[in-house]
Parts: structure tokens; C-alpha cells; sequence
């Protein structure tokens, strides 16, 4: 089994696009604290929304959507587990136990046997592509040998954490890779690596994913992830991989999301009627968009204030409606 040392990433010379995305998070981070003690109240909104869109884009991800018994159940574990997050991660150590316990929670709807427990068969790393093949990308750690990596990763995270040996902005996204590579269980790995990466964004200060859906904009770029993760685990097993493309990836993300929060704290701040706020928002989009688009740029108003200004707007020709329902969309004119 390879071994596991994040100490040789501090001698490591960072290309300028990783310093720099490193370099324009902690900017945004510092602009978040600001915006959130001038306007508390308004942000909470955002919070659930929020944990909504993680929710869905997660499972999404893995393909999984409300349309089946199993599916709601899942759903539902995956809540619970972002709510402990949310509400407790100062408290939630980065162990194998504490992990295996998270695990437990986002199977706790569903008859699980497997549930808080490591893989007791070899899994494999693979994707499925727009025309519908899949293709296995990687083969991860043994069952046998997982435990004591889950063990390893959680060790050497937590020293050049706590010794300050390396930028959390980059021992997040080399953890992440690792357990990743690992693949720990049977099931769920993918929805535990981001419910991970939210966890150890909070425990480093960076709560961006509070406010703003990580998972919603994984689930925009997923085939970019998966290009990501698989040129950074070539060499992986010998211990000779290159994580940059995968911390490059999330450092990207992790930006967005900050940059996302910034668009929406500038609708909030300005405290205009509900319908100067609605076409603010309306122009943010380009393209097609959705009412829950308008939403969620618009937290502090209620959905019958974003329908009534949308409403408006189609009557007075500044939008065009298309579709009817679920499927209806808006487009600028």
C-alpha cells in the first residue's frame, strides 16, 4: 500500500493559477465576514436554499433524483448529514470512526447493512459519459487495505493542519483526492467526499458552502470533475500521482461558489422594492433561466414576490416566457 506524507506538498513550487486561486479565495472569505455583519437575516435565507441545492445536485450527481422510495430515503440521509455539518462541525474530528459514523447518517433512512462501515468488496472509480458508456477510470485501495489508509490520511491531515505545515486550501483538495482514491466504501463514496469537503472547508473558516450549493456547482461541471480526478490519480498506487489538476478543479469551485455569494449579497444590500430586485437578478442571467434561478438570487424575497415581478415583466415585454410548469423558463429580451 502506498504510503501517505502531505509534508512533501509544503516544499512543493505551486504555479502561479494555484496561488493565485488560493490568493482570491481568502479575498472573497474576507469580503463573506463583512457582508454577513452587515446583513445577517437576509444571508440566513440563503442557508436553506442552500442546503437544499446540495441535497438534490449531490445526488444528482450519482444519479440519483425523487423518484423512487429508495431515492427520497437517501435524499434524506444526505440532509441529515449536512445538518450536523452545518450545526456541529467544530465538534466532528477528522477520524476513520467519525467518518464511518457520517456515513452511518447518510444511509440512516435505508436498509443498509453496509451503512458506517468500510467496503467489504473491490469497488471501482468509473464514469459515465453524455452518450451513455461508462468506462472504469480507476481501480482504488483493496477492501483490506482501506481501513488503515482511511486511518493514515486522517493522521497526516491533521498534523500539517495543526502544525501549520501546509495552505488548509491545499491539504483540503489533496485529502479529498486521497480518499477519493481510496474509494472507502461500497456505496456513497462521491456524496461523502463533497459532504467532506464542506466539512473541512468550515473547520479551516471557509463558509462559503453555508450560503452557497459546492455540490450544485459540481453537478454543472461534472464531467470536468471527472477529468480532474482522473489525471490527477495516474500514479496514484506508487505514490508518483499529481493532485494539481484536482486541487485546480476545487480551488475553481470553491471560488465560484464565493464569487456566487458576493452577486447575491449585492441584490441583498441594496434594499429595493421586490421588483427592481427580480430584474437586477433577471439581469445577472444569460440565456434560458428558471424562477428558482430568480429565487435564489433574491433570498429575502417570498416566491409569490419573484412570480408577481416575473409576472410583471413577461406583461410588460421585458422577458419572454417559455414552457408551461415545472418546464416553463425566461429568457431576456
Amino acid at each position: 500500500m502506498r504510503a501517505f506524507n502531505y509534508s512533501k506538498y509544503r516544499e512543493q513550487k505551486w504555479d502561479s493559477e494555484v496561488l493565485g486561486l488560493v490568493a482570491a479565495i481568502y479575498k472573497e472569505a474576507g469580503k463573506q465576514e463583512l457582508y454577513l455583519k452587515q446583513r445577517p437575516e437576509e444571508l440566513e435565507k440563503l442557508v436553506e436554499i442552500a442546503k437544499i441545492q446540495s441535497t438534490e445536485s449531490s445526488n444528482a450527481i450519482e444519479g440519483i433524483v425523487t423518484t423512487r422510495n429508495r431515492s427520497e430515503q437517501e435524499i434524506a440521509g444526505y440532509r441529515d448529514v449536512l445538518s450536523v455539518i452545518h450545526e456541529s462541525f467544530d465538534a466532528i474530528p477528522i477520524t476513520r470512526n467519525y467518518i464511518l459514523q457520517l456515513h452511518k447518517i447518510l444511509y440512516s433512512h435505508t436498509n443498509n447493512p453496509m451503512a458506517g462501515q468500510t467496503k467489504n468488496v473491490q469497488n471501482y472509480i468509473s464514469a459515465t459519459w453524455p452518450d451513455g458508456h461508462t468506462e472504469i477510470l480507476f481501480t482504488p485501495l483493496s477492501p483490506f487495505e482501506t481501513p488503515p489508509a482511511l486511518d493514515q490520511i486522517c493522521v497526516e491531515y491533521d498534523r500539517v493542519i495543526g502544525n501549520l505545515e501546509l495552505e488548509p486550501l491545499i491539504a483540503i483538495p489533496v485529502f479529498i483526492h486521497d480518499f477519493l482514491c481510496i474509494h472507502p466504501f461500497n456505496d456513497g463514496n462521491g456524496r461523502m467526499s463533497r459532504l467532506l469537503t464542506t466539512l473541512l472547508l468550515y473547520r479551516s473558516g471557509f463558509y462559503v458552502g453555508r450560503y452557497i450549493s459546492l455540490e450544485a456547482k459540481i453537478a454543472k461541471n461534472k464531467d470536468l470533475y471527472y477529468e480532474a480526478l482522473g489525471a490527477s490519480q495516474h500514479g496514484w498506487h506508487e505514490g508518483c500521482d499529481d493532485p494539481v489538476p484536482f486541487i485546480k478543479y476545487l480551488l475553481g469551485m470553491i471560488l465560484a461558489a464565493y464569487r456566487d455569494f458576493a452577486d447575491r449579497f449585492a441584490l441583498v444590500e441594496q434594499k429595493l422594492p421586490a421588483l427592481e430586485t427580480v430584474r437586477l437578478a433577471v439581469q445577472q442571467k444569460i440565456g434560458r433561466f428558471t424562477k428558482q434561478d430568480i429565487r435564489e438570487l433574491c433570498p429575502a424575497l417570498s416566491l409569490s414576490s419573484v412570480e408577481g415581478a416575473l409576472r410583471k415583466m413577461v406583461a410588460d415585454g421585458e422577458i419572454k416566457r417559455e414552457g408551461a410548469g415545472k418546464n416553463t423558463q425566461y429568457i431576456r429580451v
